[in-house]
């Protein structure tokens, strides 16, 4: 009876365990170009910061949440400052030069983000201001009483 509990238990071990796969694909490089776009959305709530090249596509974005702001900090000109910054940190490093700023809505980060992308080591070469406007389309929300 020893004897085939010695052979089981050695049975187990010589089993192999499975292996995991060793070959990951490689991280493509990214090719930054001189010049991008700098979309901002500032809403009531919060601000988002895309940086795009010349076809539309992402380089790199970030947004309040994502730098670690919460609740009514997230839509303060100091976090649209702060976003900007974490966004063209990377993009600075690779090569890009120059942007162009569209700015979308109304929050208080509009001016900030922009300032921004001044400071933090980017050339603005022109600010658009891409905010939709209804021409007589829905109501709008009623006014609030203080």
């Amino acid at each position: 009876m020893e004897e085939t509990k010695k052979q089981e238990g050695a049975a187990t071990p010589s089993a192999s365990p499975k292996k995991a796969s060793t070959s990951r694909r490689k991280k493509k490089a990214m090719m930054v170009p001189t010049r991008g776009n700098a979309h901002v959305l500032a809403t009531y709530n919060n601000t988002v910061v895309t940086i795009t090249d010349a076809n539309g596509n992402a380089l790199a974005w970030s947004s309040a949440g994502k730098c670690g702001f919460k609740g009514p900090k997230k839509s303060t000109a100091y976090a649209a400052g702060v976003i900007v910054k974490d966004a063209c940190s990377k993009l600075i490093e690779k090569g890009m030069k120059e942007v162009s700023a569209f700015v979308r809505g109304v929050g208080s980060g509009r001016e900030a983000a922009v300032r921004a992308l001044n400071t933090c080591g980017l050339n603005v070469v022109s600010i658009e201001d891409r905010t939709p406007i209804p021409h007589n389309g829905c109501r709008p929300k009623k006014a609030r009483r203080v």
